[in-house]
């Protein structure tokens, strides 16, 4: 096994999971920091918290090759006053836990990932935004974006080297948004959403888990890394590459008018949908990292090519 621990905060979900199973072939112990119980599989076991208190949890930090935080509520949701609160406090109050709780160890994680969101630029069709020259938007998610950040920016951990890893549309075969994007053009619903224009920053789940391997063994890096194909793509696009890699010839397309009457039906916010996220992965490809699946078409029919239903 090339690693001891690796340490999946919040890592219950659809991401951690495909973390977990990156992750089990490669170190010794695979642990996930969940809010329920769950039996373990091999060498990766859950542990419990509830993400504000300390407690036993926090021994399994100690000689940690690697530290992943997962923890946030889905943004895929209306915006009310209340689940904007819950938004940022399932964000901020674990991150703060996890720094402090770092501070305290002898011997603490050398890495933690805190997993972010490449939504934090603005809306983009003029140009590309990255880690150097990308601005910073504004709204409701750019704010959420910008407190996380802070929040582990400023935990003390001198020994811990900190990433922000602001990760795109995560595209995987069993959850997230291409099996949603796929139903679509199953019903034949597959054409542009809004006037197709806006860019979809993606990155398949396989790469999503590869670099932070990368990102671990990369003593040079730390700070915020963007987490997206190096190649985005429009939205008409991804959606004429998902029906023709299916085979299906036509699709409606959806007007932004619809979209909104659609979206507060299924208690979801349009922004998801219509914000054009045109992010790349600057410091990655600078540092030599190799994505398994660049374009688009690659990564649409991989997951095809291997759906379970």
């Amino acid at each position: 096994m090339k690693y001891n621990k690796i340490v999946l905060a919040g890592g219950s979900g659809y991401l951690g999971q495909v973390l977990s199973k990156y992750y089990r072939y490669l170190a010794k112990e695979v642990i996930v920091l969940g809010r329920k119980y769950k039996a373990s599989e091999g060498n990766i076991r859950t542990v419990l918290w509830d993400g504000v208190n300390e407690g036993e949890w926090k021994n399994t930090l100690n000689g940690a090759d690697l530290l992943i935080n997962l923890c946030g509520k889905n943004v895929n949701c209306r915006y009310t006053e209340e689940n904007k609160a819950e938004i940022i406090y399932s964000r901020v109050i674990p991150t703060a836990l996890l720094g402090s709780v770092i501070a305290e160890l002898e011997h603490p994680p050398r890495v933690w990932i805190n997993i972010t969101s490449a939504t934090i630029y603005r809306h983009a069709e003029d140009c590309p935004q990255d880690e150097e020259a990308g601005n910073i938007g504004y709204g409701f998610s750019i704010d959420v974006c910008r407190q996380w950040e802070e929040t582990f920016f400023n935990t003390n951990t001198p020994l811990t080297r900190k990433i922000a890893l602001r990760m795109g549309i995560v595209f995987g075969r069993k959850d997230g948004a291409f099996p949603r994007l796929l139903n679509l053009v199953k019903f034949g619903l597959g054409g542009k959403q809004g006037d197709g224009q806006q860019y979809v920053s993606w990155v398949h789940e396989q790469d999503a888990a590869k670099c932070t391997e990368w990102l671990l063994n990369r003593e040079e890096l730390n700070g915020v890394i963007n987490c997206t194909a190096p190649e985005p793509i429009k939205n008409s696009q991804l959606m004429g590459l998902i029906r023709n890699a299916y085979g299906v010839p036509f699709g409606l397309p959806a007007p932004a008018w619809l979209l909104e009457i659609g979206a507060k039906v299924i208690g979801t916010e349009t922004e998801l949908i219509l914000k054009s996220r045109w992010v790349l992965p600057k410091r990655l490809l600078d540092s030599g990292y190799s994505f398994l699946f660049p374009k688009a078409e690659y990564a649409v029919k991989d997951l095809l090519s291997t759906r379970t239903n």
